[in-house]
Parts: C-alpha cells; sequence; structure tokens
C-alpha cells in the first residue's frame, strides 16, 4: 500500500508538471510543431536515465520512493501515447514533414537525454 500511495502522490505532481510545462513552451514556441511535448519528452527522458541510476548507485532512498518517482512522476509527465497522438494530428493535417522530424527527433532526442543522464549520474563529481 506504501508503494500505491507514492506512486499515486508523484502522478498527481508529474501530471501537473506536465501540463504546466506544456503551457509554458506552447505560448513560448508556438507553431505548428508540437515543442511543447518535445520538451517533456526530451527532459523526462533525461530525468528517467539521471534518477534511475541516482537511485539505484548513488542516493539511499526506499524502495517505495524509488518506484514513486519513477514510475509515479515520470510515468505520469511522459507519456508515449501523447507522442504519438501529436504526431497523427500532424500527419492528418498534411505535415508529413514536421511529423517525421517530430517522431524522429523525440526517440533521438530521448535516446540521447536517458544515456546523458545515465553518464552523468556515473560521472558527477561528488565532493
Amino acid at each position: 500500500m506504501k508503494t500505491l500511495g507514492f506512486i499515486a502522490l508523484f502522478a498527481i505532481l508529474g501530471a501537473t508538471s506536465r501540463y504546466l510545462q506544456a503551457l509554458i513552451v506552447a505560448r513560448i514556441a508556438g507553431g505548428p510543431f508540437p515543442w511543447d511535448i518535445l520538451s517533456i519528452n526530451v527532459l523526462g527522458s533525461f530525468a528517467m536515465g539521471f534518477l534511475f541510476f541516482e537511485t539505484l548507485e548513488r542516493i539511499t532512498i526506499s524502495p517505495e520512493l524509488r518506484t514513486g518517482l519513477l514510475t509515479g512522476f515520470l510515468g505520469a509527465y511522459t507519456t508515449f501515447s501523447t507522442y504519438v497522438f501529436g504526431a497523427l494530428h500532424l500527419f492528418k493535417h498534411g505535415a508529413w514533414f514536421i511529423g517525421g522530424a517530430y517522431l524522429f527527433g523525440s526517440v533521438a532526442l530521448g535516446l540521447v537525454a536517458t544515456a546523458f543522464g545515465a553518464w552523468l549520474s556515473r560521472n558527477i563529481a561528488r565532493g
């Protein structure tokens, strides 16, 4: 029950963070390209790579809290279904190049961000 409580609590925070970031980025960037969702996917991928190893190898937290952070917060913060829906919307409106760039960019930048987060976690100088 403790794990479910952490997941629920952090899911509320993750979903709220996602919504607020989407509003801010959409307002700043505008245009047809879904910069808001791309920024969420990239930042969420980085956070997953970083926090996964930080909470596994460096920071001692309970398994329940770790699951709450990774599954609850990041699970609610980044969603693949929204990513695909954004691409579908672009394709339906004839924006094939932008849709393809969005799909490829999300995957490529997500992989790079996840690897960078993992690398940073393992190589950060501890003082």
